[in-house]
This record gives structure tokens, C-alpha cells and sequence, in this order.
């Protein structure tokens, strides 16, 4: 971890703790300590759990992607880390930029070549934006209205952070269904730019873009060869993405409530759509404010919004956070290819 880091998480405690002193401010200690009496914290302890079933999903993921006849073993240590240490650079880093790049340098600290440590990465990617695309479709098109209806303001955002991420994922979809079309409407596009912007730098970009095309498009096709492999790791991303969306509703009943858990994992993903649009490391603030919002539908009692926000956004943030701080010291041995 270099000083860019280290301003990553300092950024992040900063911001963290001036919404914690608002909320505080805004609610009283009394009503807080009140709903804290309610809750069931064998399900505070389940929260905890499904967040720790996320992460040893990616891990078997990984393991199961990276597995080879003649490939040496690896320590357990060895793969559960790499998903805690995404989780930490993915909280300090804008639009969690820095998160694939450090699964990267932690799959090369236990052993493992480069390029195929990047393949890995590259096919687990694949897999997982399939899954999150399906996840995406659904909770849009079945709860987006009832955004629209009581926050006509945060759905604007959630329709923006939307567009985004399908956008890309469609983009994908094109590279590995619609290679060469994908190739010409490319080099279409960069043609058309370089007509507005500086042509040697949209060369640059060009370049880059090709490389990753025909990088992602090499790795689709080795998955589409191996369907064995590709079912196992598509049902274990299905079961990642199982745990973590439900964790606010599990949330949700260690206050005592009950909800759908249709409806309540449906606005979970409106709330990550919407942390999609901001920039800053672990969209801090703009998180908690969408899920104060959005599950003020659920939650009536102002105390058990807050604790509820602050359970949540511990489990799914800080909690990595800390994880991924002891991953990223504590290395394990390391086992060349």
C-alpha cells in the first residue's frame, strides 16, 4: 500500500465519520439505545456470515478458475484473502477502481504467473457481470417504479447508475457474441472522435481498447470450451450474489422487522446502482443517504434506520476494510507455478 492509499482510506474515515456525527446529531443517543434493545443478534451474527459466505464463494471461484491438473496447491489462506484485499481497494479507490488490479497483485504474491492470474481474473469478471447483468434487468424492471413514486430525485441517479452498468455489460456481451462487429463499430467510433479531439491521443485510445477486446474475447472463448467449469463457477457467483444482496434484509430482520425479501433485495440493488454514480472511495455519504431513503419504506422508526444503516454499511464496508488491512500484511507462502 503506497501514501495514495493510505489518502484513500483517511478520505473515507473522514467522510464516515462526519455522517456518523450527523446522524447522531440528528437522532439522539436515547433513540438509538432504544432500538438497540430490539434487536436479534443471532441475526446481527447471521448478517456477519452471509457477508464471510460472499467472500469464500469468490474464493472457491477463483480456486476453481485457476485450477490445473499439474498446478501446485495453494494454501486455504492463500485464495480467501484475495476477495478481502479486492474489498479494501475497492473502498479506497474512486468508482472502486483499484479493487481487480490488487486481486491481481495478491494471486502473484502467492505464486501465480502473471498473464494467467489475469485470465483468471479476466474469466471470473466475465462470469460475474453475466450474473450481476440478469440481477440488474430483474430488480429494475420489477422495482424501479416504486423509486419513482416516493424519491423522484434518487431515481434519476439510479436510472443514470442503471444505463452505466448495463451499457458496459452490454458492451461485453457484444465483444464475446459480436466480435467483429464490435471491432468495426470501435474503430468507427474512435474515427469519428478523432475528427473532435486530439488524433494521437485517440490513437492511444484505440490501441488500448483493441488490446482489451481481443483480451476479453481470447478468455469468453476459453469459457464457452470449458462448460463444466463455467456452470461451477456461474452457480457459485449466483450464490456470492445471493449472500451478499441479502444481507440487508437480513439486516432488516435483527431490528425485528419483517419484509419481503424480494422487495428488500429489489432496493438493494437500486442502492448499488445509485452508489455506481459516486466518485468518491466507497461512494461514502451518497451510500448511506440512499439507504436511509430507500428503506425509510421498510423501517418507520427513525433509531432503527440509523442503526440499520450503520449494521449494513459496517458488514459490507468497514468490516472488509479491516479484513483486507490483515490480507494485504499477512502474505502467505508462496508456491511458483
Amino acid at each position: 500500500m503506497n501514501k495514495k492509499h493510505l489518502w484513500g482510506i483517511l478520505i473515507v474515515l473522514a467522510i464516515s465519520a462526519y455522517v456518523i456525527y450527523s446522524e447522531i446529531k440528528a437522532t439522539s443517543f436515547a433513540v438509538l439505545l432504544k432500538a438497540a434493545d430490539s434487536l436479534v443478534w443471532s441475526k446481527v451474527v447471521l448478517v456477519f456470515i452471509l457477508m464471510l459466505g460472499s467472500y469464500a464463494c469468490e474464493a472457491m471461484i477463483l480456486h476453481l478458475l485457476a485450477k490445473r491438473p499439474a498446478s501446485p496447491k495453494h494454501s486455504i489462506w492463500a485464495w480467501c484473502r484475495i476477495p478481502i484485499i479486492q474489498s479494501l481497494f475497492n473502498a479506497i479507490t474512486p468508482l472502486a477502481s483499484g479493487g481487480q488490479a490488487s486481486q491481481l497483485a495478491a494471486m502473484v504474491q502467492m505464486g501465480i504467473e502473471g498473464g494467467r492470474a489475469t485470465s483468471v481474473l479476466m474469466m471470473k469478471f466475465i462470469i460475474y457481470q453475466l450474473a450481476v447483468f440478469v440481477a440488474y434487468i430483474w430488480a429494475f424492471a420489477s422495482g424501479y417504479h416504486l423509486v419513482v413514486t416516493k424519491f423522484s430525485g434518487i431515481a434519476v441517479l439510479i436510472l443514470l447508475g442503471f444505463v452505466m452498468h448495463v451499457s458496459s455489460i452490454i458492451f461485453l456481451l457484444a465483444v464475446m457474441f459480436a466480435h467483429d462487429w464490435t471491432v468495426k463499430f470501435v474503430k468507427w467510433l474512435m474515427s469519428l472522435l478523432a475528427k473532435f479531439i486530439n488524433p494521437q491521443k485517440v490513437a492511444e485510445w484505440e490501441k488500448a481498447t483493441m488490446e482489451k477486446i481481443a483480451t476479453f474475447y481470447t478468455e469468453s472463448q476459453k469459457l464457452k470450451q470449458d462448460k463444466g467449469r463455467l456452470v461451477k463457477a456461474a452457480g457459485l457467483t449466483v450464490l456470492q450474489l445471493l449472500c451478499y444482496y441479502s444481507i440487508p434484509f437480513m439486516t432488516i430482520q435483527a431490528l425485528g422487522i419483517h419484509a419481503s425479501w424480494l422487495t428488500v433485495t429489489e432496493t438493494t440493488l437500486m442502492i448499488i446502482m445509485f452508489m455506481a454514480v459516486i466518485p468518491i472511495p466507497g461512494a461514502s455519504g451518497g451510500a448511506e443517504f440512499s439507504f436511509q431513503s430507500l428503506f425509510s419504506m421498510f423501517i418507520a422508526d427513525s433509531g432503527q434506520l440509523v442503526l440499520g444503516m450503520f449494521i449494513w454499511r459496517f458488514v459490507t464496508y468497514f468490516f472488509g476494510m479491516l479484513l483486507g488491512i490483515f490480507g494485504w500484511i499477512i502474505r502467505p507462502k508462496k508456491v511458483a507455478d
